[in-house]
């Protein structure tokens, strides 16, 4: 009998997604279930999510939710391979967006939308008709969070739960409301659960009522117990420290794949066969109403155009690169902040024929922007994992990058000198600091860089043949889902099987630290049966 494991998101691609989250999820799912684990997914019925399933059913209906009755359908993702639960209550999740009005307004009842997700989690854990109980509930971010809170209110205890941080900036704050309005017992809204400063707060709860935390990379896991990174949630954070484990996310490499990536209409290329990108950069400039130079250097940028992600530093280091730099070219596709898109635009206007602007997303647009750019510009104040510069690096488009979050654990940056021992290794550039000039000077170390051919050819190599799989990762999660679970059948792990003390070596190696550091690298938590 296979390990059953729920997933509790908003969020799975191709399901539904915003953001790195949707693929991290989808990314992991389809790794554990072609490992042998029995993986359902729990999710809200969003808008034409339930068209991507088969075998559509009703389950059975769930009448005491916050928000009023639901129902739950389950179906088969077959790009997944994994069972699906949707939960059902279109006057909560029927809507155009995810999470905002078209204004980009948090809807005002997300408080219950996700108290509702995570109560449905936990009638799953519970025991539902028709419905298989899991042996570990995983909830991911704080949209999930309060499975836990739940399971222990409805005394659940054999299901043993985590949470996973992949953003602790996103907390799920909000008013101070009744406890009926949530479905919970008056007990849970004070200082020993949701109430945090006078108002709730979803991912402190989960963090308080879950038996692990897993953190999205190493670094980040470092830096969320610092008050820059923390949120405020630095010191429920260091209380649970002995629970956390730092299990770094990969990317569905068969989906970011320059040789075979369908979006490209044929001009695939590989780490040893590169003509085709130039073919891509051609087509890009094309895109974009660029200029067509094979010798420029294209440089794009993709992401939420958000202050997270620096575009207001981009907004001031981007023209002054392209006054300085006669050759560069730049590409760009978001969308986020309303201001942020229209000066953006006014850019795009200010140098034509060498800034071109879409504001919006598409899959098929973003593959196109990784195969066709020279470098990817990712400024950021703070990355739990960074996906984004992992595609880029796919397509042998070097990243440019922050200094902050997982992308300090895969980006390997030649140093200020480019020695030739850290050539050799390089993948990309990371740089310190939130202003402009920063960010300048590291697009033109790119540039630089670029010049020396062979230098720029090695990075591209190592970039696109660097292990960024979630064949790396999920093992990690099979063997702590089984940590929490011993007395059920053994999950068969996706690629070679480590035991417990070769995974915390392992981690601790990447991480370049030693014991002090074994609470936040081991992958088996203290107080299991698999030390």
């Amino acid at each position: 009998m296979a390990f059953e494991l729920l997933m509790v998101t908003s969020e799975a691609w191709p399901l539904a997604k915003t953001g790195g989250l949707g693929d991290a999820v989808g990314g992991l799912a389809k790794a554990l279930r072609s490992g042998g684990a029995g993986v359902t997914i729990l999710m809200p019925a969003w808008r034409g999510t339930q068209d991507q399933l088969a075998g559509m059913h009703r389950v059975t209906e769930l009448p005491g939710l916050p928000g009023g009755p639901a129902e739950l359908y389950a179906g088969y993702c077959p790009a997944l391979g994994c069972r699906v639960l949707l939960l059902r209550n279109d006057a909560l999740y029927d809507r155009d967006s995810l999470y905002v009005t078209p204004e980009g307004d948090e809807y005002d009842d997300n408080a219950v939308r996700f108290a509702a997700l995570s109560m449905a989690a936990a009638y799953v854990a519970q025991g539902l008709p028709g419905v298989t109980v899991p042996a570990v509930v995983h909830a991911h971010d704080w949209h999930a969070a309060l499975a836990s809170v739940y399971m222990h209110q409805f005394g659940v205890q054999d299901i043993k739960t985590i949470l996973t941080l992949h953003n602790v900036a996103f907390q799920g704050v909000y008013p101070m409301m009744p406890a009926e309005q949530l479905g919970l017992y008056p007990e849970y809204l004070t200082a020993d659960g949701l109430e945090y400063w006078g108002k709730l707060n979803f991912l402190k709860a989960g963090l308080l009522y879950s038996d692990c935390i897993t953190v999205v990379s190493h670094n980040y896991a470092r830096e969320i117990l610092t008050p820059r990174f923390g949120c405020g949630l630095e010191s429920v954070l260091a209380a649970r420290i002995d629970k956390m484990v730092a299990i770094p996310n990969g990317i569905d490499t068969m989906l970011w794949n320059a040789g075979r990536d369908t979006y490209l209409h044929g001009k695939t290329f590989t780490a040893d066969r590169l003509e085709n990108k130039v073919a891509c950069k051609t087509a890009l400039q094309k895109a974009y109403g660029l200029d067509a130079d094979r010798g420029a250097f294209l440089l794009a940028m993709g992401s939420r155009l958000t202050e997270q992600k620096m575009v207001d530093v981009a907004l001031q280091a981007l023209p002054q690169a392209l006054d300085a730099m006669p050759k560069l070219q730049v590409c760009i596709l978001g969308q986020g902040e309303r201001r942020a898109e229209r000066e953006l635009v006014q850019l795009a206007q200010r140098y034509p024929g060498r800034c071109g602007v879409y504001i919006g997303y598409s899959e098929a647009r973003a593959h196109r922007l990784h195969a066709g750019a020279d470098a990817l510009l990712h400024g950021s104040r703070f990355e739990p994992f960074g996906l984004t510069p992992l595609y880029a690096m796919r397509y042998g488009t070097i990243p440019i990058a922050s200094r902050v979050g997982g992308m300090v654990d895969t980006i390997v940056d030649p140093g200020l000198v480019a020695e030739t021992n850290r050539l050799y290794r390089a993948t990309g550039i990371l740089f310190d600091g939130e202003a402009a000039e920063d960010m300048r000077s590291a697009i033109e170390r790119a540039v630089t860089l670029r010049q020396r051919p062979l230098v720029w050819r090695t990075m591209q190599r190592n970039a696109m043949l660097a292990p960024m799989g979630w064949e790396q990762s999920a093992p990690l999660y099979s063997q702590l889902y089984q940590s929490l679970r011993p007395d059920v059948a053994p999950i068969e792990a996706v690629g070679p099987r480590l035991q417990p003390r070769e995974v915390r070596r392992n981690l601790q190696r990447r991480n370049g630290r030693g014991r002090a550091a074994s609470s936040l690298d081991a992958v088996v938590p203290a107080g299991t049966s698999v030390a």
